[in-house]
């Protein structure tokens, strides 16, 4: 049986760092009060040149160069971002064109910040049907372009950055052993972003007064605890795992104490649990594939590990996958 393995990882992010000191200077914030409530030191933003599909492009390039394969040699791009340089084309398309892919179809998926793992649910899907295809697959977002600067309760938490991987099919024990992917659209309200301003007045959005994010913390700390547990259950009862058997999780890093409740509810030891969040913030799709990436250059990942990677959401999104590194 073959199934989808990673052959490459690869991350990028801006140079410019902002830290809590800085925010401290620009809202009503201090160090202490960021840094207890979401466990965020610093984040990276995006300057001159660094949009996302650049952000994405770097990442894919180093991606590639660990897979040892050139971009030729993809058959397909997936971009998980909800901030995409334009509306269209596509930021895979626009991928596809910096890396000189020209054999590659291209396509984005707006799933927020479960992107990543949506993504690598579709690749999946499209292996199990050719096998032998390279497929890249990319996080990536500027969120400081989509943050309204003076809303003390969002801004703090958001960075900029990529992260991507190579995929393929090979028989064997290793791979992906299981994906879920969930989504609750009535929930929108809760974690949302406006489009920009329709040039059409009848479909015009009365209350639009930005595109950028908007966010009732309280509530999706309360869904996303208990939706990523519950993915994480269904993908581990999927495959007859115990979750003492996990090696690490690689969770979507969106807030230290999210992180800290899930470990808790799953009875995960905390060195069980990937967390880079206090030097990057909550950069969406791109938070899972840049710390996957981190992990792995680290060795923190070992042949044969089992690595569990679960996110959650605006739409609501949510969704786990298990892999056999």
């Amino acid at each position: 049986m073959k199934r989808m393995i990673v052959l490459g990882t690869g991350s990028f992010l801006p140079e410019r760092v902002l830290s809590n000191a800085d925010l401290e200077k620009m809202v009503d914030t201090t160090d202490e009060w960021i840094t207890t409530r979401t466990g965020i030191k610093n984040r990276r933003i995006a300057g001159k040149g660094e949009e996302t599909s650049k952000l994405a492009s770097k990442a894919a390039a180093r991606a590639l160069d660990m897979a040892g394969l050139a971009p030729g040699d993809l058959d397909m791009i997936i971009v998980g971002t909800i901030t995409p340089d334009m509306g269209m084309p596509s930021c895979a398309c626009l991928v596809q064109k910096e890396l000189g892919a020209a054999k590659a179809f291209a396509l984005d998926i707006n799933a927020a910040c479960s992107g990543f793992v949506y993504c690598l649910d579709v690749a999946d899907k499209y292996i199990k049907a050719e096998p032998d295809m390279k497929i890249l697959v990319v996080g990536a977002e500027t969120l400081s372009a989509r943050v309204n600067w003076e809303d003390r309760n969002t801004c703090v938490l958001f960075g900029d950055g990529a992260g991507a991987c190579v995929v393929t099919g090979k028989t064997g024990k290793r791979g992906l052993l299981a994906s879920k992917l969930f989504s609750d659209g009535s929930l929108y309200k809760l974690l949302y972003m406006d489009s920009a301003p329709s040039m059409n007045k009848e479909l015009a959005c009365q209350d639009n007064d930005g595109s950028y994010i908007k966010m009732a913390g309280r509530d999706v700390f309360k869904y996303a605890v208990r939706s990523m547990d519950m993915a994480i259950t269904n993908v581990l009862e999927q495959v007859q795992v115990p979750v003492e058997d996990i090696s690490l999780i690689i969770p979507h890093q969106a807030n230290i104490r999210i992180l800290k409740s899930l470990g808790e509810r799953l009875g995960i030891a905390g060195e069980k649990v990937y967390i880079n969040l206090d030097k990057y913030g909550n950069t969406s799709a791109a938070s899972i594939p840049i710390a996957l990436d981190e992990a792995n250059r680290l060795g923190h990942i070992k042949s044969g590990d089992l690595v569990l990677l679960c996110a959650f959401g605006g739409g609501f999104t949510w969704g786990a996958a298990l892999f056999r590194w």
